[in-house]
């Protein structure tokens, strides 16, 4: 990822299908709020309805400049022109979306242990969604939840491997959370339901994204 991509990732809100605000108005608010970085995921959904949705989104995530990226559909990354793709663990392998998608696009990818980690680098990833941190009712097929003393473990065994992969945190984080998190090392954090769930998106979007930047460049200057 180039440096402007790498500093918006700190920070990624997933859209939420669930939620009762409009996915087009849940991007919207998360970009006034300040994000930077969004991954729209579509799960089960009537895929008539892609294009137009995608079309929107791209437009929104266009006007304040923010990142998108699809989630697991490469396809649907390529024909709608988004920034990339982030894959799951059952998805299509990195190596093959970065050959459908070229060199420019970001690619990202699930893991939940090292050895997740090791795969996922040596098929080129741009950057790895480590988690979840806790339970959460936005994945059906959760794996086992790391906690802070998981990303530790694993962000220590990635530096002695010397992987070095951007690592974002995901999976029920909650803004009270991302002090611990991010002093474990990980690169920046993904939410979903902490922001599509609020009665003001807005708000509690400004709130992790000032947490987040404070704790990255406290981070940054103690290293």
């Amino acid at each position: 990822m180039n440096d402007i991509a790498l500093k918006k990732s700190r920070f990624q809100f997933i859209t939420n299908q669930w939620s009762t605000i409009p996915i087009e108005e849940q991007v919207e608010k998360a970009c006034q709020g300040g994000c930077g970085w969004i991954q729209l995921r579509l799960k089960d959904q009537d895929e008539s309805q892609w294009p137009g949705l995608l079309k929107n989104v791209k437009s929104i995530c266009h006007a304040y400049g923010a990142f998108l990226v699809i989630n697991d559909h490469v396809e649907m990354a390529l024909k709608g022109n988004a920034d990339g793709v982030h894959v799951g663990m059952d998805d299509m392998c990195p190596d093959k979306a970065r050959q459908l998608l070229g060199e420019r696009s970001i690619i990202g990818g699930t893991a939940n242990t090292i050895e997740d980690i090791r795969v996922l680098y040596s098929k080129g990833v741009d950057y790895i969604g480590l988690g979840p941190f806790r339970q959460t009712p936005t994945k059906l097929k959760l794996s086992p939840v790391l906690g802070l003393e998981g990303y530790e473990r694993i962000l220590r065994r990635m530096k002695e491997e010397k992987i070095a992969l951007p690592v974002v945190a995901i999976g029920g984080i909650q803004v009270q959370d991302i002090p611990g998190i991010m002093k474990t090392g990980v690169h920046g954090i993904a939410v979903s339901s902490v922001i599509s769930h609020h009665p003001d998106p807005i708000v509690i979007t400004r709130q992790i994204f000032e947490q987040t930047t404070k704790e990255a460049d406290h981070a940054k200057d103690l290293g």
